[in-house]
């Protein structure tokens, strides 16, 4: 090779990845349980996605602890139980699970009844039944087990940041815009209905793209009759498998 065609071949190299730093998207989110597929759209968008692990924990209900499924009367819900009595404000990665009752036996038992039919529900069960056996302390320890599965098995490749490994002590949109900063971001990506609550101009200054989306209306078929949409992604995976990935994208 001559030498101009290897100066050729490293300056296109290097262009190459200087426009991928350039052009990196962040999104982030607060580590819901068994999230529905919004949450995971919009993980495939990005490049890094930064689960936002020390803010506040919500005083009232939240999707951190709780989901819907769905069995023949409609909507299923299940809630993992935690300390919250006595406790005042907590980060989420301080909240613990209750397990003076049965909630794990009823979690059980509520999706072997509502998707013992369910085409690929057998392929899952092992997994959730290891995890459930497992017994958490931490409540974000099982999201991030259950979330990384379900990353796995939806083909999602984006790389997962915790923002506890980042050090940002910000809060509200500064805290977004420290991140962005932090891993060398360009563009952070948002719900569209979301965008009220950004400041534009804070991100305008500090020269960060804001990017919007819709999350997808991802229809499939589900059992027990009449649709019902933004189920947890475990109702997808359950009913249709392998096919889970392009239904997701395709939305």
């Amino acid at each position: 090779m001559e030498q101009s065609d290897t100066i050729t071949l490293g300056t296109f190299f290097y262009l190459a990845l200087t426009f991928k730093i350039a052009s990196m998207i962040i999104s982030t989110n607060q580590p819901y349980f068994s999230p529905f597929t919004g949450f995971f759209y919009k993980a495939y968008l990005s490049d890094v996605f930064v689960i936002l692990d020390t803010v506040q924990f919500p005083r009232g209900t939240t999707w951190i602890n709780r989901n819907r499924f769905k069995n023949d009367q409609g909507s299923l819900w299940l809630t993992v139980p935690v300390w919250k009595k006595g406790l005042g404000l907590q980060r989420i990665d301080e909240v613990g699970i209750c397990h003076e009752f049965r909630w794990v036996a009823k979690h059980q038992a509520s999706l072997k009844t509502a998707y013992a039919r369910a085409p690929y529900f057998a392929d899952h069960m092992p997994f959730i039944e290891k995890t459930y056996q497992a017994r958490f302390g931490k409540l974000l320890d099982l999201n991030l087990t259950i979330m990384r599965y379900l990353f796995r098995q939806l083909r999602i490749y984006s790389e997962i940041k915790l923002l506890s490994e980042l050090g940002i002590e910000a809060t509200g949109n500064q805290l977004l815009v420290e991140i962005c900063k932090c891993l060398g971001a360009s563009t952070y990506l948002s719900q569209h209905a979301a965008g009220k609550y950004l400041d534009r101009a804070l991100f305008q200054r500090e020269g960060i793209e804001l990017k919007f989306f819709k999350s997808p209306a991802c229809v499939y078929p589900q059992l027990w009759g009449r649709f019902i949409l933004d189920l947890s992604i475990f109702d997808l995976l359950f009913n249709c498998g392998p096919k889970a990935h392009e239904i997701l994208i395709s939305g």
